[in-house]
């Protein structure tokens, strides 16, 4: 029973020597690595340093000549990028009216071509109005008085409709030519007049918002 209990004293004595060493071993270990990897940086340090740090006045100097060249060089770089933004900007700017000055044309002249299709009924009215002469209804029944007011009445809430959509008609009696309005069919020579004015309107002309939708057919004076 004695040799017993001794045996029992030594295994535990023996697993707690083992475990006791095999702790030291592990904790010496750590700080083995630990002290080497500290030394390692310490002295990797100084190797980055030296070389990141000239060593002589003329390294230094080259070093200042390469950093300011590569400051003018960003300098440079950063003017043209500038330009190139600048430039972008304006471009953006030009198309946004370029678009913006379509669109109102668009709105502006729409009806351009309906206009052109009302021309025509237009000259039949006035034609129509002025073939009655002046003091001849008097003389007339009272149906043709009506209808020769009725015609009139008519060409004129024509024209208030035309001039309350943007188109006039243009008569250039006595006016300088104009070849962006009018439409020379003939030259003659008229006393008094001067040289290069309208003397005679064959057909009257229309502008849509200041555009010429139809020129007027005119004689000039040489």
């Amino acid at each position: 029973m004695a040799s017993l209990k001794v045996y029992s004293i030594g295994r535990l004595a023996k697993c707690v020597t083992d475990s006791t060493l095999k702790n030291l071993r592990t904790n010496y270990y750590r700080g083995s690595v630990r002290c080497y990897s500290v030394e390692e940086k310490a002295a990797e340090d100084p190797e980055k340093q030296s070389k990141q740090l000239p060593n002589t006045v003329e390294e230094c100097h080259k070093q200042i000549e390469t950093l300011t060249t590569d400051l003018n060089t960003i300098k440079e770089q950063s003017k043209d990028f500038e330009d190139k933004y600048k430039r972008s900007l304006a471009d953006c700017e030009n198309v946004r009216r370029r678009m913006m000055k379509q669109v109102e044309d668009a709105k502006s002249f729409a009806i351009q071509s309906f206009c052109k299709d009302l021309l025509d009924v237009a000259d039949t009215l006035s034609a129509a109005a002025e073939s009655v002469p002046e003091g001849a209804e008097a003389g007339a029944g009272a149906a043709l008085r009506s209808l020769a007011d009725g015609v009139k009445l008519t060409r004129a809430q024509l024209s208030q409709v035309f001039a309350r959509h943007g188109l006039v008609a243009v008569s250039p009696l006595k006016e300088k030519f104009d070849p962006n309005l009018h439409e020379a069919l003939f030259q003659q020579e008229v006393e008094g007049a001067e040289a290069g004015t309208v003397v005679t309107v064959s057909k009257v002309g229309y502008k849509l918002h200041e555009r010429c939708v139809r020129p007027a057919l005119v004689g000039v004076a040489k």
